[in-house]
């Protein structure tokens, strides 16, 4: 019973919170960012500090839909020595640990390419992966890599921006799994502020199409828009803002990395459940 519920971790963490009517706090970070021996850390203190689902990047050299925050992370990541092994290093070391909050891998096709991704899927799933979102992975494009993860139990998870027409996002909802990630506004990673009213009316009309859980991401960086997100969405995905503070920690020891991105997210946890 307990390997059923471990192999559905983002399905068993959408479900409960739906049971005691609270949405899912869901922060990006980038392995190996400012260093591979930062991040276990980092993820146990994300869970720590009310994070429901961790999304995990796996750095590459040209992340064409990330902006200079994320872009700097990935280099920094890079330079400090991370592999996409490692990063599977990474989500085994914090299941020795933590067994229950979902890891949900975040990049793009070409370092799983290289790997390959047969072997890929099987090497995430031994090291307790639960679901993956590639970039630039399109549903045309995605026969073979859909059937590597689904028969490894990893979920692939898609982005929708307010630019994807109604019979594209059916499209994409039709093959994804675990949740979908609405990108709230128009432009990379860090990009202008949200617009709620149009991120709820986005959203409704996604939930006409699918019974996923919508997960919106880009331009949350305080616990105000956090709990306005939350309000019409079942998950609040959190990311530049959290880059930033690690940069601005980078030199200092892990403690000091987590507490700051505490500082951050904890507050936005207390407001989203109205504390």
């Amino acid at each position: 019973m307990g390997l059923k519920f471990n192999m559905n971790r983002i399905k068993n963490c959408f479900t409960e919170l739906k049971r005691i009517n609270k949405k899912a706090l869901i922060p990006f970070v980038e392995a190996g960012d400012p260093s591979p021996n930062h991040t276990v850390d980092i993820m146990h203190g994300l869970v720590a500090s009310g994070a429901n689902i961790i999304e995990l990047g796996m750095a590459f050299s040209d992340p064409m839909a990330d902006g200079p925050v994320i872009q700097l992370a990935c280099e920094r990541a890079l330079a400090a020595g991370i592999t996409v092994a490692k990063v599977l290093d990474i989500v085994a070391e914090f299941r020795a640990v933590d067994n229950t909050t979902p890891v949900v891998l975040m990049g793009y096709l070409n370092p799983i390419e290289f790997f390959g991704y047969e072997k890929f899927a099987k090497a995430a799933k031994e090291a307790g992966v639960d679901g993956i979102l590639l970039v630039d992975l399109t549903p045309e494009e995605a026969t073979d890599v859909v059937e590597c993860f689904t028969q490894n139990d990893i979920d692939l998870i898609y982005l929708l921006a307010p630019t994807t027409t109604i019979s594209r996002a059916k499209k994409i909802c039709a093959q994804a799994s675990g949740y979908v990630y609405y990108v709230s506004v128009k432009g990379v990673t860090g990009s202008a502020a949200l617009d709620v009213d149009s991120v709820r009316s986005h959203v409704d009309s996604l939930r006409e199409i699918t019974d996923l859980p919508i997960g919106v991401g880009f331009g949350i960086r305080d616990p105000e828009t956090a709990k306005a997100v939350s309000e019409c969405a079942d998950g609040v995905i959190v990311g530049s803002v959290l880059v930033n503070a690690i940069a601005d920690n980078q030199a200092q020891s892990n403690d000091v990395v987590v507490k700051a991105l505490a500082d951050i997210l904890a507050p936005m946890r207390a407001c989203m459940d109205n504390k």
